[in-house]
């Protein structure tokens, strides 16, 4: 059997907020794969148990760019360490400088960016300067880059949530529902395609140890679990989706009412996935005090 240590069950409390002992005897189930822990509390305590996947752990903003005909654009992550600093307007200036910069030169990564030129400077050069500058950590952590087959718009919900949306027909105004219904609703893909086989996968194998666990027939299971998959798909592919501004009709019925189709998205999710160090003051105060 696998060794079980205090930091496993450290990180899978952190990731479900499962009871300690919970997470232990998960892991010990699942001989300390932690993913298949993580399905086995799920199947215990509902969705409640795969809430760090969607947890906001980092400061930061989202920064768009769009060309002026709509047809470029990109959309770029830059982390810091506090929300002070994120509305900073030199960080703010850096995050909407190097979006530009995604979208006029199309770099393969960070490293890439990092080297192209703001001015004089490198964006790597500027972001060194700003940390000496304002005292505080900076890192360019991801971007994206459109070509759109119709039109752009965006939105940007208190700097922490970036949507860019490619619109094919329609409107400015639907392009900006669109846009802030993904905000709202956050879904994973456009449609069922979108979706990773080993998401399907273990929702399905989750449906099932519930269904079993509730006494259901083993007959019955792969029914149950194939229903709970489709409710699954529905939920999280836009199409799907019932619009946030009128739930009596989905996306897709919205979109073939304006003639509208929608050829891509994105949306970032300001430090979705990133664990955030959480500073015990008083301890640091005491822990000084003491040398």
């Amino acid at each position: 059997m696998a060794e079980i240590t205090a930091g496993m069950v450290k990180e899978l409390r952190e990731r479900t907020d499962a009871p300690m002992m919970d997470c232990k005897k998960a892991l010990s189930e699942a001989e300390g794969d932690m993913t298949r822990a993580e399905e086995i509390l799920r199947v215990r305590f509902g969705n409640k148990a795969s809430k760090a996947a969607g947890r906001v752990a980092a400061e930061g903003t989202v920064g768009i760019y769009i060309s002026a005909d709509g047809k470029q654009g990109a959309m770029i992550e830059v982390n810091c360490e506090t929300d002070f600093v994120a509305k900073n307007e030199d960080f703010l200036a850096l995050t909407r400088n190097a979006a530009e910069l995604v979208s006029k030169h199309n770099p393969a990564d960070v490293t890439a960016l990092s080297a192209l030129k703001i001015g004089d400077s490198t964006v790597d050069e500027v972001r060194a300067q700003l940390v000496g500058k304002i005292g505080e950590n900076m890192a360019i952590r991801r971007f994206v880059n459109f070509n759109a087959q119709g039109k752009l718009s965006s939105y940007v919900h208190g700097g922490k949530i970036g949507v860019m949306v490619d619109l094919v027909g329609g409107d400015e105004a639907l392009a900006k529902d669109i846009a802030m219904h993904i905000a709202a609703a956050k879904p994973k893909s456009l449609d069922a395609s979108g979706i990773s086989q080993d998401l399907i996968d273990a929702e399905r194998r989750v449906a099932i140890e519930k269904a079993r666990e509730g006494g259901k027939p083993e007959a019955m299971l792969e029914k149950i679990a194939e229903g709970t998959v489709q409710k699954f798909l529905k939920e999280v592919t836009l199409l799907n989706q019932p619009f946030v501004k009128d739930d009596k009709q989905t996306i897709e019925q919205l979109l073939k009412s304006k003639g509208a189709s929608v050829a891509s998205f994105s949306m970032f999710v300001v430090g979705e996935g990133i664990e955030k160090v959480v500073t015990d003051f008083a301890a640091e105060v005491a822990a000084a005090a003491k040398v």
